[in-house]
């Protein structure tokens, strides 16, 4: 199975490691790290989590108050957020429908 990050979850690690380094060095490096890991299950197992109303499925970080948001479509898992849990929970949902 293909997995696939779309640029907008991309811009939010990026965005959520630069705050994070900026509170504490190191603390975005453990954020990143924390997201390859969560990501490299997600690909092993992407049936796992329950489908929710949307037609995602999600996976909370369990240091960092973060979760991955994914859709998994044909033959491909593609990576739709990487968000806060407490801001704005689904602003991300219309990225689903521009999946090809």
């Amino acid at each position: 199975m293909n997995l696939r990050i779309i640029a907008e979850a991309e811009h939010e690690l990026t965005e959520a490691i630069s705050a994070y380094e900026e509170i504490e060095a190191g603390l975005g490096v453990r954020l990143k790290e924390e997201v390859r890991v969560v990501i490299a299950w997600i690909g092993e197992h992407p049936t796992l989590p329950r489908l929710r109303p949307h037609g995602y499925r999600r996976v909370n970080l369990r240091v960092f108050r973060y979760f991955i948001a994914y859709a998994v479509i044909h033959d491909t898992i593609w990576i739709l957020a990487i968000a806060h849990g407490h801001r704005r929970p689904e602003f991300w949902i219309e990225r689903k429908a521009r999946i090809p």
